[in-house]
């Protein structure tokens, strides 16, 4: 398969209200709803995202579930006839406001991440840029800029880089370069050590 400016989406795949960058995929079975996919990211088997803005070359596996879908605690019935009334009640409207509410407690995941198999991350989280979280984990907080995040719930058991390389990265920004220069900078991005990639493109 090539890849091309067009987002390529699986014939199986539900894509609603949700904005697609270039060289995108949405792949068999994944729903995604009132949603930001940023250039050059893809998710793959049966993933569900919903009221969140991912950003660039995120790496999103199968089965993954990035959602900030939160039913309605404080209310006497948690229950979707609360708020999809229309599904239920001849001539009632749904409820606007409720999902207003779910919108503003949205997922926010950065450039360059990697959301491992099965993974859940929960509405209001932040998953920094370079990013990598764990199959299966859980995330119910924050996760910090190229922090690894594993287990229920997710905790960061280290960072990829040391904090001077991961600021150097930040600052670099690759993932804003143009298409052209992405396919120039091929061979470095596979051959050179970061301190040596940042040395020859800072």
């Amino acid at each position: 398969m090539k890849l091309s400016e067009a987002p390529v989406i699986d014939p199986t795949a539900r894509v609603k209200e949700s904005v697609l960058g270039r060289y995108t995929e949405v792949g068999a079975h994944c729903h995604v709803n009132r949603s930001t996919l940023g250039d050059y990211s893809y998710c793959v088997e049966g993933t569900q995202i919903a009221y969140a803005e991912i950003g660039k070359f995120a790496n999103i596996a199968a089965n993954v579930r990035i959602y900030a879908s939160k039913h309605p605690m404080q209310r006497a019935s948690l229950h979707h006839f609360t708020y999809r009334s229309s599904w239920y009640f001849e001539g009632e409207a749904d409820d606007a406001a409720f999902f207003e509410w779910r919108a503003d407690n949205g997922i926010e995941i950065g450039h360059d991440t990697w959301i491992g198999h099965g993974a859940v991350i929960m509405p209001g989280v932040k998953v920094g840029h370079g990013a990598i979280i764990g199959s299966n984990a859980v995330v119910t907080k924050d996760v910090a800029d190229f922090a690894i995040a594993v287990g229920v719930p997710a905790k960061p058991i280290r960072q990829r880089f040391p904090r001077p390389i991961a600021d150097r990265l930040l600052a670099l920004g690759w993932w804003d370069w143009s298409h052209d220069k992405l396919h120039q900078a091929l061979p470095d991005f596979r051959a050179l050590e970061i301190e040596a990639f940042l040395e020859k493109y800072e």
